[in-house]
């Protein structure tokens, strides 16, 4: 009698781990069938190998800074790349190919799977904020609270790479309204059609009413300082072509590289074009639920 509820246990596990797994290489596989993947990363790769896509290229990302460690747990595929001790992972511009995604009226799709566990960090994307004056293309933040977006989702693009005048840095970008948690797995994105950012998260696109921008008083023209909807944040003018690399986890500041992402980032993908609310929505159906199962507690 025991021996056959040890045979019936080891069956029935055996059957629950065929099913996750199984579910999670669905997930991955439904997301590069998608119109307009340009790449998925699922961070399946143990520390010191590159982590590769499916999509249009395998675009390896090389470990920078010191090895990326490997933590057995997240949505995609059951694995995540822990970003802790300023590590980051990068592709070069000239290895960047379908990656560099420009134009005028040219859309985009960043998404990820995260867990935060708070500060300001770049989760993906082409952004440089310093050399030659910067190559800002497109990038995907968390907490960016200088422009009204402490603890939200991030979604920035930039013409032409440098600083929105009159201001120092550069303020567009939309920002969610609603905030993430600290060391929970979410689902963040946002999409950029050509004229609006928006970003999203856990699925859902919520809109932010006009609202007073912190650190936009006293420059020449706007005594008053900026007002303006942040979630869309209306910006008609394009993705430049402004030779970023392509990164994760970190960007170019003046002082070098900063804004370290905090924690684990359990998927990432690029999408060449705006994808719907309704999508994003399926994604986050698809992806975060009972997908999260962790071998190794936190």
């Amino acid at each position: 009698m025991i021996r056959k509820r040890i045979f019936q246990f080891t069956v029935w596990l055996f059957i629950v781990v065929v099913q996750a797994s199984f579910g999670r290489q669905e997930a991955t596989q439904i997301l590069a069938d998608k119109n307009g993947l340009v790449a998925v990363w699922d961070f399946k790769e143990r520390a010191g190998m590159d982590r590769k896509a499916i999509g249009r290229g395998n675009f390896p990302l090389k470990e920078m800074n010191g090895p990326v460690s490997r933590i057995e747990e997240g949505p995609l595929s059951g694995f995540a790349a822990v970003f802790e001790q300023e590590v980051f992972l990068a592709i070069s511009h000239e290895n960047t190919g379908a990656l560099n995604i420009h134009g005028q009226m040219q859309e985009i799709t960043v998404m990820a799977w995260v867990k935060w566990r708070g500060s300001t960090g770049f989760v993906g994307g082409m952004w440089n904020e310093y050399t030659d004056g910067g190559k800002r293309q497109y990038g995907l933040f968390v907490d960016l609270p200088h422009y009204n977006g402490a603890n939200q989702v991030c979604g920035h693009v930039s013409d032409t790479g440098g600083p929105t005048p009159p201001f120092p840095y550069s303020c567009d970008y939309s920002a969610s309204r609603q905030t993430l948690s600290r060391d929970k797995w979410h689902f963040i994105a946002f999409t950029y059609d050509g004229q609006y950012i928006k970003s999203y998260l856990d699925g859902e696109f919520q809109e932010r009413a006009p609202e007073p921008i912190k650190n936009t008083k006293g420059f020449p023209g706007l005594p008053d300082g900026l007002v303006h909807s942040k979630n869309p944040y209306y910006f008609p003018d394009g993705l430049g072509d402004n030779g970023s690399d392509f990164t994760v986890g970190a960007v170019v500041l003046k002082r070098g590289m900063g804004n370290f992402f905090n924690g684990y980032i359990g998927g990432l993908a690029i999408f060449n074009r705006a994808l719907e609310a309704r999508e994003m929505r399926e994604i986050h159906q698809l992806t975060m639920s009972g997908n999260t199962r962790s071998k190794n507690k936190p």
